[in-house]
């Protein structure tokens, strides 16, 4: 259990006898949990409020004459903050040791310990609501420190995730970099019928046995695949060669064919003039 710590402030030296024989008869500890730690005889208020600071109960014991009771006043205004409760009491006219009645000093202390103790005891309602708020909010509290390192931890996973994104990142752009590369040097696909009408518009595609037949002539085989439509190329520039010796060898084609029909048609034209020579001679055999 907790020692009160009870200060009496007396306004001389003499005074200090007097409640000092006056308590010898008291068993505070024993029966109230008291403890006087000090007795302080001063009436200078700075004195009394560096030796009064802290104490659980400060009794202002003073002479009964007005000189008293305004020191006691004015004590008490002074030093009310700064000290868990003050109660007063009256120390009968005289400071002659031999004289005062120390029966009646020890009484008015048990009559101090006594009023302070109940009121303590009315303010008692009060302090259990304070203290049922104080548990309340200390309940609170603990849900809030609860919650508090529960976001911490939260944040610390939030934190090492967003690290491995990072990293991730870093992998993802460094993979998609050479992908990139991979993409730009790898073998194309094209629409050969496209291909064609950009380099030769207006002339109509020759079929794809005419192509394949281009790529084993310049030795594409396996650079460029021809099929389907559409043409495979490792370089676009291997396509425009196919391309382009696909049309001279349609023109030369078409030359060859033009050539053939010429010789044809005049094959033809001698035969008719031989006929016709031949005609002609018979008949004048005949006359």
């Amino acid at each position: 259990m907790t020692i009160v710590d009870v200060r009496i402030l007396v306004e001389g030296a003499s005074d200090v006898e007097v409640v000092s024989k006056a308590l010898q008869g008291l068993a505070l500890g024993s029966e109230y949990n008291i403890t006087i730690s000090s007795i302080i005889p001063t009436t200078n208020i700075e004195i009394a409020k560096s030796a009064a600071a802290g104490a659980d109960l400060l009794i202002i014991a003073t002479d009964a004459d007005r000189v008293g009771r305004e020191l006691a006043e004015r004590l008490f205004n002074e030093l009310s903050e700064m000290v868990g409760h003050i109660e007063r009491m009256k120390l009968p006219l005289g400071h002659d040791l031999e004289h005062i009645d120390v029966e009646l000093v020890r009484k008015e202390l048990k009559n101090a310990l006594v009023r302070a103790g109940l009121k303590t005891l009315q303010r008692l309602p009060e302090y259990m609501e304070l203290r049922r708020d104080y548990l309340d909010l200390k309940g609170k509290f603990e849900e809030l420190e609860k919650e508090n390192e529960e976001l911490k931890k939260k944040i610390e996973e939030l934190e090492r995730k967003y690290q491995e994104a990072q990293e991730e990142l870093k992998r993802a752009e460094g993979e998609n970099s050479r992908l990139m590369e991979i993409v730009k040097k790898r073998a194309k696909v094209y629409k050969l019928e496209e291909k064609w009408k950009e380099l030769f518009p207006g002339i109509e595609i020759p079929g794809e046995e005419l192509f394949d037949k281009a790529v084993k002539t310049l030795g594409f085989s396996g650079k460029v695949i021809v099929g389907q439509g559409f043409v495979y190329a490792e370089d676009e520039k291997l396509l425009e060669e196919l391309l382009r010796t696909v049309y001279l060898a349609l023109k030369l084609t078409e030359k060859e064919e033009e050539e053939k029909e010429e010789t044809i048609v005049e094959e033809e034209a001698k035969e008719e003039k031989t006929e016709v020579e031949e005609v002609t001679n018979e008949g004048e055999s005949v006359e």
